[in-house]
């Protein structure tokens, strides 16, 4: 980025901050959100300490789950099942400046278009990193009774169940900013959430079971968005049960970041260079 462009920056961060804060969206969405997670954090804890098999519907072969494995699994669930919510909020701030026709505007002010996305990316992830702590907060509040009643305690003081918490928000974060790439690329505001609850809800859950199934594809699940947002993390349910492997964390954040970095290039110079009426 040059001198000139960074310095437009900030205004273009205070405009974009200003947007986000002046609607109900972002924080609906975050109480949804907690309230999703609590709701899984306790069905999970509460399975995951009682009957850890069943969470497989037999597509999976279980081992013994000690406390901390649990407990991290419990306290990922955010990454695993809860990123379509920054993932859609995420593109919600590009496509609303389309649907509401104030991208028009939006780029007379600051005519750098590179420079409107920069803004939109950057409060992007800072919106994701609060979505990533409530989520993952939500978990760990729905599951907590359960690991300390009936599991082998809370690990809230372990390292690396701290870590995990760490990299989940990261994680989270992460898939905000692609939500901004995806929504820049999709600028439909229907369409673009069509194809997120799409694809998060049905394509990658199915292709990661499906691939794993064929020997010579098995390895490319790990490479989808989904289970590279969960390797970050460091556990996931699909990894502790069984059912599924994951990259190492580097390479997690690799993936996953080449996304972020993929479709936001692909939107600024597929779509966000066209002429604007």
């Amino acid at each position: 980025m040059k001198p000139d462009q960074g310095l437009a920056l900030v205004p273009a961060l205070r405009s974009e901050l200003r947007k986000v804060l002046s609607t109900r969206m972002w924080w609906l969405l975050a109480v949804v959100l907690l309230a999703y997670l609590a709701f899984l954090g306790a069905v999970m804890g509460f399975s995951l300490t009682t009957d850890p098999e069943s969470m497989t519907g037999g597509l999976g072969t279980v081992t013994e789950l000690d406390g901390r494995t649990v407990a991290e699994t419990v306290y990922t669930l955010a990454v695993s099942l809860g990123y379509v919510f920054p993932l859609v909020i995420g593109a919600l701030s590009m496509t609303a400046e389309y649907r509401h026709k104030t991208i028009t505007p939006v780029v007379l002010a600051e005519p750098r278009r590179g420079v409107v996305l920069g803004a939109k990316l950057l409060v992007g992830a800072l919106l994701g990193a609060v979505y990533g702590v409530v989520g993952t907060a939500g978990a760990v509040l729905g599951g907590l009774p359960f690991l300390l009643t009936k599991g082998d305690g809370a690990y809230l003081g372990d390292r690396a169940v701290l870590t995990d918490l760490a990299f989940s928000v990261l994680a989270l974060a992460i898939w905000c900013v692609i939500g901004v790439g995806l929504g820049t690329l999709l600028t439909n505001q229907i369409a673009s959430v069509v194809v997120i609850l799409a694809f998060t809800q049905f394509v990658e859950p199915v292709l990661r079971l499906g691939l794993v199934a064929i020997d010579a594809l098995a390895g490319v699940q790990k490479f989808l968005p989904g289970a590279a947002a969960e390797a970050l993390a460091g556990s996931s349910l699909y990894s502790s049960t069984g059912m599924l492997g994951l990259l190492d964390r580097g390479w997690g954040a690799v993936v996953l970041l080449a996304y972020a970095a993929g479709f936001a290039l692909l939107g600024r110079y597929l779509t966000l260079r066209r002429d604007i009426s």
